[in-house]
Formats: structure tokens, sequence, C-alpha cells
């Protein structure tokens, strides 16, 4: 069951504790907020504004994922017509929790939207994780399959690492990060933050980026590699209470900590540039599914300092991950053929 959590910019008062799993000192998702109403969603272009504008520009993860998927349709159809070959993702899906149901719906129908193949296990939650893994060696020697990807969240009995590691590393387009190394493919998350930066033409050389992230998060420490790359100087893995001091400093902020409304208006720089990564299921009665999802920047606060945020949901998850994914696939497929 997801994790339900209320949250409020104007009020952060503790209603419960859930959970600590983490280092001492770091960030976790340990406490429930009470909620207010979800900010405005405006529209945006490819620009960046001056700090003195009244309000951020929205950097559109919806609008991105289009023209990304656009891309990705015309070179499936190219490497259809030139070899013969169309690129595959096989998900294994274990249990039948709604989101779960419903990610795998999206992905597979965002595979038919660019021309890809995709194909699907759903296996009972009390499978075993020997019944897990034959399907993961079965389309590891697939020729029809360029991806595989087991749905998250993944069974508590089962062994995170080994079904992770039992995948193919030229077919392991969720990607990995290996202690100090990406392996292969760029997680979908992390490089989803860069290309919308990038697609935003927002300049990351030279500038001081904060990356918020829970301590055990390979996601995060693939984000501070992918900015170190793009030679910018990278602030993260500090204790939670030093989070406003280096946010003050930042010309990017990337935060992907599940912490709702975390970072205040009041921690950014005037100008600077929010990427929004976490995501956390708040109660909503009035929402169609009983929650909404909330970020971890109070963006009813932000958007009035920053020159450009990601609205949640709609910026960096979503779409914009799904998008990520099949680019990994098409990338595999083509190294796969050796296709240029």
């Amino acid at each position: 069951m997801a994790l339900m959590m209320s949250t409020d910019c104007s009020s952060l008062m503790t209603s419960r504790l859930i959970h600590v799993n983490s280092r001492k000192g770091a960030f976790s998702p340990s406490t429930v907020y009470r909620p207010n109403s979800a900010s405005d969603r405006r529209g945006c272009t490819l620009s960046i504004r001056s700090s003195s504008s009244p309000s951020a520009i929205v950097i559109d993860g919806k609008a991105v994922a289009a023209k990304i998927r656009e891309e990705i349709t015309v070179e499936v159809s190219r490497m259809k017509e030139s070899i013969g070959v169309v690129p595959g993702l096989a998900i294994i899906r274990v249990g039948d929790r709604e989101e779960s149901v419903t990610d795998v719906r999206d992905k597979k129908e965002a595979c038919e939207s660019v021309g890809m193949t995709s194909f699907e296990v759903g296996l009972a939650e009390d499978s075993s994780e020997e019944e897990v893994l034959k399907y993961v060696l079965g389309f590891n020697d697939d020729p029809r399959v360029h991806g595989v990807l087991v749905q998250l969240p993944r069974p508590s009995h089962m062994d995170e690492v080994k079904i992770r590691n039992a995948v193919s590393k030229e077919k392991l387009v969720e990607g990995r990060y290996c202690f100090g190394t990406l392996d292969f493919y760029v997680p979908c998350i992390p490089k989803a933050c860069i290309e919308l930066l990038h697609r935003y033409n927002i300049e990351i050389k030279g500038k001081i980026v904060v990356v918020l992230e829970r301590w055990s998060s390979l996601d995060g420490l693939a984000i501070t590699q992918l900015l170190e790359r793009e030679d910018a100087t990278t602030l993260s893995m500090f204790p939670p209470e030093m989070a406003e001091k280096f946010t003050r400093e930042a010309d990017i902020i990337i935060s992907a900590l599940g912490q709702p409304n975390m970072v205040r208006g009041s921690w950014i720089k005037p100008g600077a540039v929010i990427i929004d990564a976490g995501t956390t299921p708040v109660e909503d009665p009035s929402a169609p599914r009983g929650y909404r999802l909330v970020g971890d920047v109070c963006y009813e606060e932000a958007c009035k300092v920053a020159s450009a945020i990601t609205p949640v949901p709609g910026g960096v998850g979503g779409p914009m991950a799904i998008a990520m994914l099949l680019s990994n696939t098409l990338t595999s497929a083509k190294r796969i053929h050796n296709f240029q």
C-alpha cells in the first residue's frame, strides 16, 4: 500500500510518525503533515526569466516527454525499415497493487505510441523469487526483447539486489548506479532531471547545484555524478539541518527526498532553478483517487522566487521518466544490433 501523507506549505504540524529507514543524520520520510490546496499550474516557454519577473517558468515535463517520444518514433521507424528490428521492452509485475498496474499500463501504452513492442508478465504477490528470476533469464535470452524491467515496488520477500543483478547488463534499461560508476544506462529519474535542464537550455557548467537526497538513494548519487560530468559544483550528502543554508546559495536545486513541501520559498536564492524529483501521495478526498501527488518543494512559495521550476505532477516523474525508459530501450536495441 502506498505511503499516504498530508502536507501544507503554510503549516508543518506533525500528526504522527511512520518510520525511519536511513542512516543517522540522513533525510527520511518519517513524518506526516496536514495539507492545503494545490497550487495553480501555468504554461511555459523555452526561456528563463530574470529574477525580477513575477513568477517562475514551469518546466513542462509532459511537453518535453511528448517531444522525446516523437524523436523516438522516428528512430524506431528508421530501425524497422533499415534492418527489420523493432525495439522491445519486457515488464515483469509481481502483485496487483493499483499503482503498479497503472504504471505498467502507462509504459505499455507509451511503447505502443512510439512503435515499440511490449511484453508483460503478471505474477501473484506471493510468487517465489525463483519464478521471477525464471522470467528475467528468459527475457535476457529473447532476441525480441531489448529491455527488461521488474516493476517497482517488489515484494519484501525478494532479494532486490539479486533480481536487479539477474537482468542482463545490456538490457537493464531502468539503469543502475554501482558505487561510483553509472553502469551502462543512466537511471531514468536522474536522466530526466538532466534532460529537462538541457531541453530548457539551462546552463549547468560552473553553477552551484545542491542535491537534496536520502543517503541511501542511488538515484541521488547518480544525479550527483551526472552533474559533475557537466562541470557543476555539486553539494550533497550533508546533514538535514544544513539544507537551508546550502540551498540559499544554490543556482540549481534538485530535490529527491520524498519530504513533501520541505523546501520553502525562503530557502531559495532569487532566480534559482528548481528540479523537484520528490513525489509523495497526499490525502485529498476531493481527488479522484483520494490523494494527490506533492513534491519536496513548496510550489506556491517557490514559484514566486525561482526563475524556473518543475511541477509535481507533470515534471520529472510520470511521462518524463517513461520517456527516459523508452530512450534507454531504443539505445539498447541499437547497441545489440550495431545500428547507428
